[in-house]
Order: C-alpha cells, then structure tokens, then sequence
C-alpha cells in the first residue's frame, strides 16, 4: 500500500481547460484527484502543487471521505502506538479488531454514531463488562480525534458512553480461598493437554503468590532489560518495571512479596533465562498466547472447578474465578498483615482509594468475626454465622 509520504502532485494541462490542473493518485483510495490551478502560467501552478503536496503529506489535507479504514489504522500503529505502553497497545488492537469484526468498516467515516452504537449493543450481546465496554469506546474516541486533527475525518462522531460502568462500585468477583485454589490447580489437567499441565500451574501458583496482574506475570522475565523482572541489587528483591510498560512513561522499582520471592528462588539457576512463565497452548498447539488467551484458559480452569466468585442480579449470569481473583486473594492475604499505606504499594495500586475501596473495605467480615469472636470470649456468648446458626466461643 502506497504510504502518505509518497503524494505526488503533478501540473498537467488538460485541452478542453484553460487553466492548468493539478493532479495527484490518492495513496488511500487509489483514485485520481484534481483541483485547477486558477491559472495558466506553469510556475505559478508548480508553486501550488507544492504547496498542495506538502499539506497533503503532512495531513493537513487528507481526503477525509476517502480514507480506508486500513489505512488509518496503519498509521495509527504506526505513528500513535510505539509511543503507548506494551499493554495499552495490546488492548488498541482488540478494540480495532473487534470493530473490524462487528461493524466491518471500508472507510473510516463509517464508524458514524449509529454504527457505534450498533457496535456497543454487540459486545453487550457477547456479555462483555460495561467496564470494558467504557474501556474499548475510550481507546477508540481517543484514535478518531487523532484522526480528526489529521483530517481524515470531518469530526469525532458522537459516542453514547455506557453509565452503568461508572455506578458500578463492588468487585465482579471475590478473593477465593485456599482449598479453592488447589481445585484450581487439580482442574487444570482437565483444560490444557498433559504436556502443557505443569506450565500453567507454575502460573496459577506465580498469580497467586505475587498479586501481579495477568499481563504483568506474561511480561516478567528473567534477563530483559525491557520487560517486568525481579531484581537483586538491593537489601530486599525487588520488582524493576521499565517505562515503556508504564502509564506514566518513568522506571520504577516495587517491593514484592517474600513469599513469591522464595518461590522463585525455587526455579533452578540453569532455568532462569527468558520469561519467568513459559506456557505451553492448552492442546499442545505451537503458537503465540496472547494476552486474550491465557485470560479465557484461566477462566475455563476456573469454570472447570466449580468456583463462582459473581452472580449478576440482572442477568443471573455466574462469573467463574479468573486471574484477577488471584489478584484479590493476595491483595485480602496481604490486607491483614500490613497498613494501607504499604498494601497501596504492594499491589501497585496509583491512588490510595483504589486499596482502601476494593481490599481494606473487603475484610468488613474478617473485622466482624473477630469483634464477634472477642465478645464471645469475653461474655462466653454464641454469636451468629451467616447460615443462621450459632456458634460459641471457646
């Protein structure tokens, strides 16, 4: 495909004009454009084309109403991208590909509003979170005003964000327990082929001792200066997580938990090299495992237990562990032992709120049992559980 750089803007005359004509072959439709030049002298009308092929290479005068869609999301990968963190080009890309897959556009004016909310209403049929639909509808917004400051596009079209996401303030899912999450791992060999069992139970295990995000656990390596790795260098092992992975652009360095880093002080140094977690595909297949498909295998493994961690009230859809409830487990784990303050940094949260909402709120039971347990110790009184019956305390 030509690339916006090659526009060539001809002067040409033409015998049943009189005034000479500029010209050029469109890179994004292939089409030829014209515009007179208002003018018969040739310099003049070079001097115009210039002008015109230098406005066209710089954007300035894209044909809006002929711009593929292809063509502008190579340019977006290509411009916008590299400059995002790993993860968020990742997450672009399934948004483009979803559009690509719902709303199946030819050019990029036809994601018009109507088409938009055609394309919410889909991802609702699929029963995605109106969390991750607000997600997808941000990224995608965020890439058509870039394109409207390009002028490849006459405006943004108007985008109904979903409300019920920003309502939303309990956790789709819960912390789930020990014995829980060795089902998890005795599931694991009914989901993937044999040959693949021990690598994803190495993750299971990872997730659950380190509280890392799923795409955080993929990105750890042993080596790589550019990927998530644990480091040695001072008093205490340390997570170092480069910029480029990071919202805020900046090299950070983060505690993680003793007891992930005496798991992996278990992995023999002749296999310390390349990813932390080398998984293989669930039926054993050769190929590269996207972010998209660990998540959904863990969710089978997950489904494959038996453990509900969510029940939509609406819906009575049940949602099964996932990754993230080994986040929660460790974020709960963690809650009991250490102050805010500490837990906010442990899990590599960016504000205090975010700890204090999902995970210190979270253990209102855990405080009750115990104010329960010390009343009964002080009274010799039963107190009540949650099925109704009692129980006394010694």
């Amino acid at each position: 495909m030509s690339k916006p750089d090659q526009f060539d803007v001809q002067v040409v005359k033409y015998a049943d004009r009189k005034n000479l004509v500029l010209r050029y072959i469109d890179p994004y439709s292939g089409r030829q454009r014209t515009r007179s030049a208002g003018t018969t002298r040739q310099r003049d009308a070079e001097r115009l084309a210039a002008q015109w092929e230098a406005e066209l290479r710089s954007g300035q005068a894209a044909p809006r109403c002929n711009v593929s869609w292809e063509a502008f999301r190579d340019r977006y990968e290509a411009e916008v991208l590299p400059s995002l963190a790993e993860n968020t080009r990742c997450l672009v890309g399934t948004v483009f590909n979803a559009i690509e897959r719902i709303v199946r556009p030819k050019r990029l004016h036809d994601l018009s509003a109507d088409r938009l909310s055609y394309f919410q209403s889909k991802l609702r049929e699929e029963e995605l979170a109106e969390a991750s639909i607000q997600t997808y509808l941000a990224h995608l917004v965020s890439a058509l005003r870039w394109a409207a400051k390009l002028q490849m596009i006459a405006a943004v079209p108007a985008v109904q964000r979903p409300t019920r996401a920003k309502k939303s303030k309990l956790m789709k899912g819960r912390p789930i327990t020990l014995e829980e999450f060795e089902r998890m791992l005795d599931s694991v060999a009914a989901v993937v082929s044999p040959a693949a069992v021990q690598s994803w139970q190495h993750l299971l295990r990872g997730l659950w001792w380190s509280g890392l995000r799923l795409g955080e656990a993929l990105n750890l390596d042993w080596n790589r200066q550019d990927r998530l790795r644990v480091v040695y260098s001072g008093r205490r092992p340390m997570f170092a997580i480069p910029g480029e992975l990071e919202k805020g652009n900046q090299d950070r360095l983060l505690p993680l938990a003793p007891e992930f880093a005496e798991y992996l002080e278990a992995t023999p140094l002749s296999e310390r090299s390349g990813p932390v977690f080398k998984l293989q595909a669930r039926y054993g297949r050769p190929r590269t495992l996207t972010l998209q498909y660990v998540s959904r295998t863990i969710c089978r493994i997950g489904k494959q237990a038996g453990i509900k961690v969510h029940t939509d009230v609406r819906t009575g859809r049940i949602k099964y562990a996932s990754a993230h409830d080994l986040r929660r487990s460790f974020g709960e784990r963690w809650a009991r032992k250490v102050m805010p303050q500490v837990l906010k940094e442990l899990m590599r949260h960016a504000s205090i709120e975010t700890t204090m909402k999902y995970y210190v709120g979270h253990n209102a039971e855990l405080t009750a049992d115990a104010v329960w347990e010390a009343y009964g110790s002080a009274e010799g009184k039963t107190s009540p559980t949650r099925s109704g019956e009692t129980s006394t305390s010694s």
